[in-house]
C-alpha cells in the first residue's frame, strides 16, 4: 500500500535528495541522475549520509520529474540512486517506466541484492526491476574498493544486464573510473566514484 508520500493530488510522489541533469559519471552515456532521500541500510562509509534520513529531501511529482528528464537534451538515459531507490519503488517504478517508454535507458543502483529484491515478492519491486536495463546491486563495502569496473563502488557488487540494450563487452564499462564537479540550481554538486569525488569535497 502506497504511503501518503507517495501519492498525493500531484500523483505518485518521489522523496529527491539532488539531481544532475547531464552527468557521465553515473553509467554509460550522459544520462540524467536523480538521488532519492532515505536509506534503510545505512552502509558504513556512503558517500551520501546525508541521504539516509527518511524525513529529509524534496517531495517531488514523478510528472514533473518525467518532464524535467524528457527535457534534458542530449541525454541516452537516467541513472536512479540514493539514498536507496528500492525504499520508494511504486513512484519510482512509475518515472523508470514513463523514460524507458520514451526510449531512454534506466539504471538503478541499489543496496538489496538482486536476490534479496526479488524475496520480497513485492509487485512494485518487480515493476521497478522490470523498468530496469542495468542494475548495480550490494552493500556498498568501504574496504573492498572497486578498481576495475567503472561506475561500481565496492568489488562485492554485480552488474546486471537485465536486457540487451548494453553488453558486459562494451570497453566503456571498464574505462578508467570519473568523478564530476557540478553547480545545480546554486548548489555545488560532488558525484561519481566514491573514492574519488570524496578527495573532491570540501
Amino acid at each position: 500500500m502506497a504511503s501518503t508520500a507517495d501519492v498525493t493530488s500531484q500523483g505518485p510522489m518521489l522523496r529527491v535528495a539532488q539531481q544532475v541533469p547531464r552527468t557521465e559519471a553515473e553509467g554509460p552515456g550522459h544520462r540524467f541522475a536523480l538521488w532519492l532521500q532515505g536509506c534503510p541500510l545505512r552502509c558504513p562509509g556512503c558517500c551520501n549520509p546525508e541521504m539516509f534520513a527518511l524525513e529529509r529531501g524534496t517531495l517531488m511529482s514523478v510528472e514533473s520529474l518525467a518532464e524535467r528528464v524528457l527535457a534534458t537534451p542530449g541525454i541516452e538515459g537516467f541513472t536512479l540512486l540514493g539514498g536507496e531507490p528500492f525504499a520508494q519503488p511504486g513512484p519510482a517504478a512509475d518515472l523508470c517506466e514513463r523514460l524507458r517508454a520514451a526510449g531512454l535507458s534506466t539504471m538503478v543502483f541499489s543496496g538489496y541484492t538482486l536476490a534479496e529484491l526479488k524475496a520480497r515478492a513485492n509487485p512494485d519491486v518487480e515493476r521497478l526491476l522490470a523498468a530496469l536495463d542495468l542494475l548495480v546491486d550490494g552493500r556498498y563495502e568501504k574496504d573492498l574498493p572497486e578498481t576495475r569496473r567503472r561506475w561500481i563502488g565496492s568489488s562485492n557488487q554485480v552488474m546486471h544486464f537485465l536486457t540487451p540494450r548494453y553488453s558486459p563487452e562494451d570497453p566503456a564499462f571498464t574505462s578508467p573510473n570519473t568523478a564530476e564537479v557540478h553547480f545545480v540550481e546554486g548548489r555545488l554538486v560532488i558525484n561519481g566514484w566514491p573514492a574519488l569525488a570524496d578527495r573532491l569535497r570540501p
